[in-house]
């Protein structure tokens, strides 16, 4: 099996797109984390919202090392692009999206808050895109529903 997995924040008309890593650990891959380099781009300007995210996607998962200990663990990267100190504060006025690309189809997977904090994927508006859809238009259509979202959340 061959997944892959990318993570997009809006916040204040804002878009962040960090580079999504894969945690190496023992010599097995494990979990998604975000890291630099962050896209930074306008909700707006669908032309480089689209760039940006197919930058991100381009890269794929860099593998890196997992923190060894919960301490060694960072603070999200997209707290310094938004420039907000905690996590809690940035979900709070956030919305989110990732992508998910899982032996060449991809899904479009929006979140919703869950009650305890943090997000889940909202089972009703996963969106899966037939086999064989190309990155342009995936990029495409998540930047338009991006911006139907932020038009809605207003």
């Amino acid at each position: 099996m061959n997944l892959h997995l990318w993570n997009i924040y809006v916040r204040n008309g804002t878009v962040y797109v960090p580079t999504v890593a894969r945690a190496e650990s023992g010599g097995h891959l494990g979990y998604f984390m975000d890291i630099d380099p962050v896209e930074v781009v306008p909700a707006t300007d669908a032309g480089a919202l689209q760039r940006a995210i197919k930058d991100v996607v381009t890269k794929g998962n860099p593998i890196v090392s997992a923190p060894q200990t919960r301490a060694a663990f960072p603070k999200p990267i997209v707290l310094k692009y938004a420039k907000v100190k905690s996590w809690s504060a940035f979900e709070k006025s956030a919305l989110f999206w990732k992508i998910v690309e899982k032996d060449g189809i991809y899904q479009i997977k929006p979140g919703r808050r869950r009650p305890d904090r943090g997000w889940e994927d909202d089972p009703e508006r996963i969106e899966s895109l037939p086999p064989g859809t190309m990155l342009d238009a995936v990029v495409q259509r998540i930047a338009l529903l991006l911006q139907i979202a932020l038009e809605n959340h207003v």
